[in-house]
């Protein structure tokens, strides 16, 4: 396999699927294990902007995994674990200082199954893909804390590449379809990247989604007040990512994503960090 072909499978990104068009060779597997962290924030997107009652912190293990089915096809697995810290203060305040106190769920996110096809691969490399996150979070009602949506999700997605020798360009469209009257959304988006030394690639990439506005589910009060895994969320997202090699099977990821619009999402810098093993 060339070595830009191999640095694609590495641009996972922290997201469930980097959309990337490239394939795993049959008989291949890739892991990746990641940490992203949206730390402590009380203001979240919206028309116009609003803050929620205390601070959260949120978490994310995440554990990637890509398996060659074929030269053609591979089978994608996505396991997300949130720990999730809600922090406010006491109300009614009976002494000053107000003391804190704090709520914390630690479970399952929503797990993602999902299988890409490349079906072109000439001077352009054209692929679709298709993934479903199932229904395995958690909600806690007396905090309003949230780990996924109370839905199945269904992701379409058309994806494109091309390499130039030591860069390459990569682009995706379609949809998240959700389950339980949530609304769905429209996802776009890209990345481009280089190698900027021996051993370091560098990649500025976009990620928008929009809502169709097409759902009406009604979520518990406490819910809505911590703002995790609402309705309607949607976001425009610009940043960098970096890739450390270590040797050829082995090497580390950062990411550094930072949102330009939104609406129902933290108003929060997100940062990730990362290992991965090629087997």
């Amino acid at each position: 396999m060339k070595p830009i072909t191999k640095l694609f499978f590495l641009l996972i990104g922290f997201s469930a699927f980097s959309q990337s068009p490239w394939t795993q060779e049959k008989g291949k597997f890739y892991t990746q294990l990641s940490f992203t962290t949206i730390p402590s924030y009380n203001e979240l997107f919206g028309d116009p902007d609003y803050t929620i009652s205390g601070k959260i912190t949120d978490n994310t293990m995440q554990l990637y995994g890509e398996y060659g089915l074929s030269d053609n096809s591979t089978l994608i697995v996505n396991i997300p674990y949130k720990l999730i810290h809600h922090k406010e203060l006491v109300n009614p305040c009976l002494v000053a200082p107000c003391p804190e106190y704090s709520n914390k769920e630690n479970s399952l996110g929503n797990i993602e199954i999902g299988l890409k096809h490349n079906f072109y691969k000439k001077t352009w490399i054209l692929s679709g893909q298709f993934s479903m996150e199932t229904n395995t979070a958690s909600f806690d009602e007396n905090s309003g804390i949230r780990t996924g949506y109370d839905a199945l999700t269904f992701s379409p997605l058309f994806l494109v590449g091309k390499s130039f020798g030591k860069s390459y360009l990569q682009t995706y469209i379609g949809t998240k379809l959700r389950t339980n009257n949530y609304s769905s959304n429209f996802k776009i988006g890209g990345e481009y990247g280089g190698k900027i030394s021996k051993s370091i690639w560098l990649t500025g990439f976009l990620d928008i989604e929009k809502s169709f506005k097409n759902g009406n589910i009604v979520l518990p009060t406490s819910n809505l007040a911590s703002g995790l895994y609402v309705n309607d969320q949607e976001y425009g997202v610009l940043g960098i990512k970096a890739i450390g090699e270590f040797s050829d099977n082995f090497g580390v990821t950062a990411s550094l994503p930072a949102a330009f619009f939104g609406n129902n999402v933290a108003k929060q810098v997100a940062l990730s960090f990362g290992i991965y093993k090629k087997f």
